[in-house]
């Protein structure tokens, strides 16, 4: 049984996501180890919105790395030079950034209004801000090239 183009492309954006998730979690430890180094007390003890704002940060850089190799791999190695790979790393950016921003707000509104623990606060925030991620980096980032 041959499986037709459109379950094709069905199964190659699942398999996108899936692989994305995974980049996602090793992204998540990454995140949650930064956002303790610097946010607690014991240790650092910098503002939280601070320390989420830097550990996020860091995690996206870790996150962009996998994904052009992984993730995406098949687009970027058609569009392997800097200057598209710069481009990629620059829409990656600003669409993490913009979510980090909504994850902020979902950090501190859980964290400052149910009294929810930070770490599960931060955990939270993070999922529902994936699905934000990998939409528009599916469209604007590692979007293939319009074929004439």
């Amino acid at each position: 049984m041959e499986i037709q183009p459109a379950n094709s492309a069905l199964v190659q954006t699942l398999k996108r996501y899936i692989r994305f998730g995974i980049v996602g979690a090793s992204g998540v430890v990454v995140d949650m180890g930064i956002l303790f180094l610097l946010a607690d007390p014991k240790i650092l003890g910098l503002n939280l919105s601070l320390s989420k704002a830097l550990a996020a940060e860091v995690a996206i850089v870790n996150n962009f790395a996998w994904n052009e190799l992984w993730t995406f791999g098949d687009i970027s190695a058609t569009q392997s030079h800097w200057h598209a790979r710069l481009g990629r790393f620059a829409k990656f950016n600003l669409i993490c950034l913009a979510g980090i921003g909504l994850s902020i707000l979902l950090l501190n509104a859980q964290v400052r209004l149910v009294a929810m623990n930070v770490y599960l606060a931060n955990l939270i925030a993070i999922v529902i801000v994936s699905f934000w991620n990998f939409g528009l980096n599916l469209k604007f980032g590692w979007n293939k090239p319009a074929t004439r």
